[in-house]
């Protein structure tokens, strides 16, 4: 069955790259509401906006929705992931700026006040998206590809000259609650050098070492090292699962991503939906919906995640 929030949750915060103070609600909906932005801020042009991969416009190394009146969100993916891995379905998300605040670079501190506040199951059934065909998209030695699986799969490869990140892979099904306890504390990661470029440009301003995981050659500059040997493919994966959240449903596929990132999972989305049969809605039955994305995760769960 589908499902909502019992009760609102506050966050307050910076925005990772505008710097600037935000207050974000996540609010109880009704069954099929679905996931909707609403601009607290904005006054004579309208305020809501889908979380939907139709609306997404590039942004900034980060996911960014605009509606038809301009009103738009950016880093959206952290709180996108935490909400399909909580197995979440309608949202909606008051917030008094355009940047989702960055807290501490990953998606636990939205799941662990999910999964605190506690989920309420709504007289609906749960649709999900199955993947018929393969579908890809490539941009030089980057590509992303969707293809069939039984359940939702990520699938990540990276591959950065800084010996503290290097080559990373790694494979998870995101079932049985793999995001919350394998992901979903995984912060962000960035070069010094890129964070002095992207401050020169007016980006990145609210960034510190405590939001971000920082690293310069084969050294790690945030306090307190790595949460994760890997942390950074995991990040990626936290990220894939965050945009492809957009779909509007849960993906029923195996998700392969070589050097991706927002703009071509993007792309892959809207790929697949512009050609025809490479995907159907269906009605999940029960063992299904046991498979998703969110299922058997607890509140005991929130316990295990980094501080």
């Amino acid at each position: 069955m589908q499902t909502t929030l019992k009760k609102p949750i506050t966050f307050t915060g910076v925005g990772l790259h505008t710097g600037r103070p935000v207050k974000m609600v996540l609010r109880p909906a009704a069954a099929e509401f679905g996931i909707w932005f609403r601009r607290t801020d904005v006054v004579a042009r309208n305020t809501l906006i889908p979380a939907h991969w139709s609306v997404v416009e590039q942004g900034e190394l980060c996911t960014r929705i605009v509606n038809s009146d301009r009103v738009d969100v950016s880093t959206i993916e952290h709180v996108m992931a935490a909400l399909a891995g909580c197995g979440l379905h309608n949202v909606t998300i008051d917030i008094d700026g355009p940047e989702v605040p960055i807290l501490d670079g990953s998606s636990a501190p939205f799941v662990r006040a999910i999964l605190a506040t506690g989920l309420r199951v709504l007289d609906a059934p749960v649709r999900a998206l199955r993947i018929q065909d393969v579908v890809e998209v490539r941009n030089g030695d980057a590509w992303a590809r969707l293809e069939p699986a039984p359940t939702l799969e990520i699938d990540f490869h990276i591959d950065f000259a800084d010996a503290a990140i290097g080559r990373q892979q790694k494979s998870l099904s995101m079932a049985n609650g793999a995001f919350v306890r394998e992901l979903c504390d995984s912060r962000t990661f960035c070069r010094q050098a890129d964070v002095d470029t992207m401050r020169a440009r007016g980006l990145a301003l609210g960034g510190t070492f405590d939001n971000a995981v920082v690293v310069d050659g084969a050294d790690v500059l945030s306090p307190g090292g790595l949460r994760h040997r890997d942390e950074a493919v995991r990040h990626k994966m936290l990220d894939a699962l965050g945009d492809l959240a957009l779909a509007g449903a849960p993906i029923l596929g195996r998700y392969t991503g070589m050097r991706a990132g927002h703009a071509m999972t993007n792309a892959l989305l809207r790929t697949l939906f512009a050609r025809p049969g490479a995907c159907r809605m269906i009605e999940a039955d029960a063992t299904l919906a046991a498979q998703l994305p969110g299922a058997g995760v607890s509140r005991q769960d929130a316990t295990l995640l980094a501080a």
